[in-house]
């Protein structure tokens, strides 16, 4: 545990380094929030089933930070060790590479709950956020969205040779949810072509479940969203155990 505690507080302090990973996991969400609260406020809305925007974009903002923790930063430090025979060496030492990729999952997950506080923050202190649900059961969606999504990180880290090759599909994966999720832009406003898109991509059930669960819903009325994401966590888990390379 001491080995483990010193390597994630050594990679905390390169992830805080990382402009990137700072800004669009701590910083973006909020500024979203801001804008789309400034413009639309948090009165009941028709579009929402009478909820306020801001109470609806909070736990949609917070699958986004999961979404770029997950699908970004996780799988691309894990294959820049790679790429750079960190790994390979480590293995040498005392410090067996596991241990990287412990760190690295409980770094970006401490991130994204760090996010999503301040994501709540902002919307109650200028907006005047409401959460209708239980925060026990906020806390276990949260989980099973983090580490579903993450999941689809250690599978691509799993396959990738080269830091390249890693962004490319890291982006390809991660735009279309970025945009086609609920994510960022309302389900709510879409036309029905791109709500089937929306069907086939993994981010739409943590936005669905986490939505769903702030806003009151119990686990039976999201059930749907839990066994997929269920799904999602274990199958990239396993394949990614099989085809997880250290060099």
């Amino acid at each position: 545990m001491k080995k483990l505690y010193e390597i994630t507080y050594i990679e905390l302090k390169l992830y805080l380094r990382t402009f990137v990973n700072v800004f669009f996991a701590l910083v973006f969400p909020s500024l979203l929030l801001l804008i789309m609260g400034g413009i639309y406020g948090n009165e009941p809305s028709e579009m929402f089933d009478g909820y306020g925007t801001v109470d609806v974009s909070v736990p949609s903002y917070t699958a986004l930070i999961i979404a770029v923790n997950g699908i970004m930063s996780l799988p691309l430090a894990v294959v820049g060790y790679r790429e750079k025979k960190i790994l390979k060496r480590l293995k040498a030492t005392p410090i067996h590479p596991v241990y990287i990729l412990l760190s690295q999952i409980l770094i970006n997950l401490f991130m994204t709950f760090v996010g999503m506080v301040i994501l709540f923050v902002v919307g109650k202190l200028v907006f005047d956020l409401h959460f209708m649900g239980n925060a026990f059961d906020m806390f276990v969606a949260f989980l099973l969205s983090t580490l579903s999504i993450f999941s689809i990180g250690l599978l691509i880290a799993s396959f990738a040779p080269t830091m390249k090759f890693a962004t490319a599909v890291a982006n390809i994966v991660y735009f279309p949810m970025l945009f086609l999720t609920g994510a960022t832009l309302p389900l709510e406003i879409m036309p029905n072509v791109m709500l089937n898109i929306s069907k086939a991509l993994p981010l739409t059930y943590a936005v669905d479940l986490l939505k769903g669960i702030w806003l009151g819903k119990g686990f039976s009325d999201v059930a749907k969203d839990i066994w997929v994401l269920v799904g999602i966590l274990l199958v990239s888990t396993l394949i990614s155990i099989k085809n997880f390379k250290w060099e």
